[in-house]
C-alpha cells in the first residue's frame, strides 16, 4: 500500500503525542500545495492524513507539525512552534512513514517502516 503516514511520539512524557495538528503539502511548479491535513490520534498516529482519492506522485512532499499547539493544549513551555520535515518520494508505490520523536526542546525523525 502506497501513501504518506505519521507518528508523533512526546519522549519528554514517555508517551503518544496526540492532538497534533500536521498539514501535508506537496511541491509543485507554483510552490507549495496543501494535499492534506488532519491531527495525530489518541495512539499519536495520523493514518489517513491524505483524502481516500489521493494519488502519491514523486517529488518532494513536507508534513508541519504545529507542535506549539500541541504544547500549549498540554501546558508545557517549549521552544519550538513548529516542526517541518521535507523528503523526497522516489517510489510512488512506496509507502512513507515519517514519525517525529519530540520533546519540548528538541526533536528528531526518520523514515520508518
Amino acid at each position: 500500500m502506497s501513501g504518506i503516514t505519521t507518528h508523533v511520539l512526546d519522549t519528554a512524557r514517555g508517551r503518544p503525542a496526540s492532538g497534533v495538528p500536521v498539514t501535508l503539502e506537496a511541491k509543485r511548479a507554483g510552490g507549495w500545495a496543501v494535499v492534506g491535513r488532519g491531527a495525530t490520534d489518541a495512539d499519536g498516529r495520523l493514518r489517513d492524513i491524505t483524502p481516500p482519492d489521493f494519488v502519491l506522485h514523486e517529488g518532494e512532499y513536507r508534513l508541519a507539525f504545529d507542535v506549539g499547539f500541541y504544547f500549549d493544549a498540554s501546558g508545557v513551555e517549549s521552544f519550538y512552534t513548529e516542526v517541518v520535515v521535507s523528503f523526497v518520494v522516489r517510489d510512488a508505490s512506496a509507502h512513507y512513514h515519517v514519525p517525529l520523536l519530540l520533546s519540548p526542546y528538541g526533536y528528531t525523525t526518520y523514515r520508518g517502516s
